[in-house]
């Protein structure tokens, strides 16, 4: 192997994440109809997207920009003109309970976990997004076994492409950048930030078409187990 240890991204690396959103956001919509609101899909999308632009807004750089159950507080307070905890918490349940459930591995991932693992190469899943989220996923796609550290940006109160996303983890699994290789479909997180370290950077699932300097990946896949002819 060329590499000691792998960093991978979670969402929409792993598995599709357009899929599970829209089963969630369909669910808190059907969550909302049943708690009275008189909503159609198009208008419940609409204050959804705007309730999401405020949090993000206030909220950009940190974990807290992702969480659903804030941009359905934010939504019912736009369309009531107060809060209601126990309806933003009922959407917010529905929709990342369905969520989770509509969610499966890319074809290879679990194979090329597993290959890693028995060749001795740590695994750290680095994401973006609120720990308890990220752990539920995890635990529904199997895949926990497989990873030597799991971290969130919650966790260090920055962000990828933030160098303390990619240099804690190499801390704590005692690696060098020149012995790590970061996977994941976002440019300007994962590509971006990896590079900006000193890693092997491998994007998956998307195109650098267009994009050079630190947004330029130094490998491309289509298929997750082309990751193992890397490694």
């Amino acid at each position: 192997m060329s590499y000691e240890a792998v960093f991978v991204d979670l969402d929409d690396t792993l598995y599709s994440y357009p899929e599970c959103n829209e089963a969630g956001k369909r669910a808190a919509w059907e969550t909302a109809k049943d708690l009275g609101y008189d909503l159609d899909r198009d208008e419940f999308d609409t204050l959804y997207e705007a309730g999401r632009r405020e949090v993000k807004r206030e909220l950009a750089g940190t974990a807290s920009a992702h969480e659903r159950f804030l941009y359905f507080k934010r939504a019912i307070e736009l369309y009531t003109g107060t809060h209601s905890a126990r309806d933003a918490l009922a959407l917010g349940e529905a929709y990342w309970e369905t969520y989770v459930e509509e969610m499966t591995l890319f074809d290879g991932v679990e194979e090329t976990l597993a290959a890693l693992d028995d060749a001795g190469v740590d695994v750290a899943l680095v994401s973006n997004l609120t720990t308890r989220i990220q752990l539920k996923k995890i635990d529904h796609l199997g895949i926990e076994e497989y990873l030597d550290l799991v971290l969130t940006s919650e966790e260090t109160g920055r962000e990828k492409p933030s160098s303390v996303m990619f240099t804690l983890p190499l801390a704590h699994l005692d690696r060098r950048p020149s012995e790590t290789l970061m996977v994941g479909d976002s440019l300007s997180a994962d590509v971006e930030g990896g590079n900006a370290v000193g890693l092997t950077t491998v994007l998956f699932n998307e195109t650098a078409d267009g994009h050079s300097g630190y947004q330029q990946p130094d490998h491309q896949i289509d298929d997750f187990r082309e990751l193992l002819e890397l490694v």
